[in-house]
């Protein structure tokens, strides 16, 4: 599958990065420079109201900062999903339907009835051209389409096996590989 926004990379047992294992991106913006993508299953310790306090009630369960990923991790990143396509509020981007990045300068009551579901992400994975093309192809990634409920879900510890049993084939056996072999 060829990789675009809205579509998930899941990290194969290969991957041994601790910066990735195991994890669920998905991609939200690609062209020739790079790629971006936020960490869906690292839910972080801190608040969203302890740092986006105008924020706190507007985003999904649980209500804490993401993970988004390794790089500018000081920074946040918010993929919001729109209700109705057609009530696009000031601030949101599309990125793949209606899933969307919202601008967090954004005040909230401009978004307010807009949005069926908020994350916000600390940081986020990035790869530079040909990176993340390179890791594919060296089986690190499996390449996957995304669901919404894959995003906004409440409880993210199963997410990794979850989107991998889901798919054809070889790819479902994967879910059920042991986090690590040897204890298998």
């Amino acid at each position: 599958m060829e990789i675009a926004p809205g579509h998930l990379l899941v990290a194969t047992p290969a991957l041994r990065d601790p910066n990735f294992f195991r994890t669920v991106v998905l991609m939200v913006d690609i062209d020739d420079e790079g790629a971006v993508g936020v960490v869906l299953n690292r839910p972080g310790e801190l608040g969203v109201g302890e740092v986006l306090e105008p924020w706190e009630d507007g985003v999904a369960a649980p209500p804490v900062l993401f993970e988004g990923g390794p790089v500018r991790t000081e920074a946040a990143l918010a993929v919001g999903l729109l209700r109705d396509v057609g009530d696009v509020p000031v601030g949101f981007h599309a990125i793949h339907g209606r899933l969307g990045l919202l601008d967090l300068d954004t005040p909230p009551e401009l978004v307010e009835g807009s949005l069926s579901g908020l994350r916000i992400f600390a940081g986020y994975a990035g790869w530079g051209a040909e990176q993340l093309a390179d890791e594919i192809a060296e089986g690190s990634w499996f390449v996957v389409p995304a669901r919404r409920e894959d995003v906004f879900r409440p409880s993210v510890e199963s997410l990794w096996s979850d989107v991998l049993r889901r798919q054809p084939g070889e790819l479902a056996w994967q879910s059920t590989r042991p986090a690590d072999p040897e204890s298998n």
